[in-house]
């Protein structure tokens, strides 16, 4: 336990900011979870699979300017999700 006011003052603001960041982060994990259902998906059209990567690019790059997430964390996980949709355009144009 806290010892003096200050210290209860950043433990308070220590459980506002912990609340707001588990929010973020859950809504990046939501985002990239349905880029990668639409790319994994044959059925969905490209506009919407793109649309939903372009989604999950933009929660992570809110993130990081937040500083929920670090930067090149967010970078990373655009990466492997870009590489992802690439592969996925790579294969249906193949097998058309």
């Amino acid at each position: 336990m806290p010892n003096n006011s200050a210290a209860e003052k950043r433990m308070r603001q220590e459980v506002k900011r912990r609340a707001h960041n588990r929010s973020v982060k859950s809504e990046v994990k939501t985002e990239i979870t349905k880029a990668r259902q639409a790319i994994a998906t044959p059925s969905v059209s490209a506009e919407s699979t793109v649309e939903a990567v372009r989604a999950a690019v933009s929660e992570l790059d809110r993130a990081a300017k937040k500083g929920v997430i670090h930067k090149n964390n967010a970078a990373r996980r655009k990466s492997r999700l870009m590489k992802q949709l690439n592969a996925a355009k790579l294969a249906g144009t193949s097998t058309k």
